[in-house]
């Protein structure tokens, strides 16, 4: 080291085995994974159909965190979100000025992935360069207001990119053939899998460089 650090954010379900696997694919790339559970020390089982928690503190006391170890380059820290994740992300990425946080000023992530967040709930203003990947079918968390929300933003790089006839967690093999969840479809899409996976890595190495 010192590596480049991904910091993992879980999707409304928790933090389910899943993101084991993840961090295992971000590990053999040369990633250092920080996986943080915004649910356990709430007391919260899901927030899927409950309100959810405002979780920007979490993402950015977990780039503190990494910023201290000997091993990051602190310099060379993305988010990666799922989901409600997503949004986290999202929010993180776009939401100025976050002197509400003990943050060092000198301190930010370099860049944020987000796969199929709800796009209205970011801001316009974007200080961190983001990749959204969602699926054209997905009904929990629709392309359109990502597509409005790219037109509209301002500042640092918004890169989307729509899988057409993906849903909702369409990365995810556990969603098999499809099935319902809170009143929406998740759906696994192998193609949209694959395509989303070498988007990731392109887009952490171009903006965290190469390992």
């Amino acid at each position: 080291g010192p590596f480049p650090a991904v910091v993992l954010l879980h999707g409304c379900g928790g933090l389910g085995s899943r993101y084991r696997t993840i961090a295992g694919q971000l590990t053999a790339k040369g990633y250092i994974v920080l996986a943080v559970d915004s649910f356990a020390t709430r007391g919260i089982r899901q927030a899927c159909d409950n309100t959810m928690p405002d979780r920007r503190a979490d993402a950015l006391g977990a780039l503190v965190y990494l910023s201290k170890l000997p091993n990051v380059a602190a310099d060379r820290v993305a988010m990666v979100g799922y989901s409600q994740g997503g949004i986290v992300g999202l929010q993180v990425a776009s939401m100025q000025p976050q002197d509400i946080f003990d943050i060092p000023p000198s301190l930010h992530y370099r860049a944020a992935v987000d796969f199929y967040p709800l796009c209205r709930m970011s801001s316009d203003t974007f200080t961190v360069p983001s990749l959204i990947l969602i699926g054209s079918v997905d009904d929990w968390t629709p392309a359109k207001d990502c597509e409005r929300l790219v037109a509209r933003h301002k500042g640092a790089l918004v890169k989307l990119i729509i899988y057409p006839g993906a849903a909702h967690g369409f990365d995810n093999p556990a969603n098999g053939d499809g099935k319902r969840e809170y009143g929406h479809l998740s759906k696994y899409d192998s193609d949209a899998a694959e395509k989303s996976a070498a988007e990731v890595d392109a887009f952490l190495r171009a903006t965290l460089g190469k390992n």
